[in-house]
């Protein structure tokens, strides 16, 4: 049983992972499109590593606005989550993904990547802080 992390953006979607005892989120991949409303292969692939690795659960980062308001994006990501649901048959959770994108950039450049290299990693370590939050969200409502 795992928990699948996705920071859905217009052109990638970054993919985190939990560990079996959905203790830990980690980075796994980012799923590149060449257009944003091109999903049919994105979706797929979100299908086979719920297949591979037995995921039970997905979240989904919300990019709401610094206010709490819904954003344009929000927007196209709740029509995303329900892509997702009828497509996978799992539950899909929509979790505040305010600033995570810039706090994953800083992991990255504290971690000595450079700078050229960081866009093909922040996006999945976006989705691993999007995901790590859902877990400890879980943890204080138990």
């Amino acid at each position: 049983m795992r928990i699948l992390g996705l920071d859905y953006g217009s052109k990638t979607v970054g993919v985190a992972l939990t560990d079996e005892l959905l203790i830990t989120a980690a980075p796994f991949e980012t799923i590149v499109r060449k257009e944003e409303n091109k999903l049919r292969r994105t979706l797929a692939r979100i299908e086979a590593i719920i297949r591979e690795k037995g995921v039970t659960e997905i979240v989904l980062g919300n990019p709401v606005h610094m206010d709490g308001s819904p954003s344009e994006r929000s927007i196209l990501t709740a029509a995303f989550k329900e892509k997702l649901e009828r497509r996978t048959g799992l539950p899909v959770a929509l979790m505040d993904e305010r600033l995570t994108t810039a706090e994953a950039d800083e992991i990255l450049k504290e971690s000595g990547i450079p700078k050229e290299d960081r866009k093909q990693y922040v996006d999945q370590v976006a989705a691993s802080l999007i995901l790590k939050a859902y877990l400890e969200q879980r943890k204080k409502e138990r």
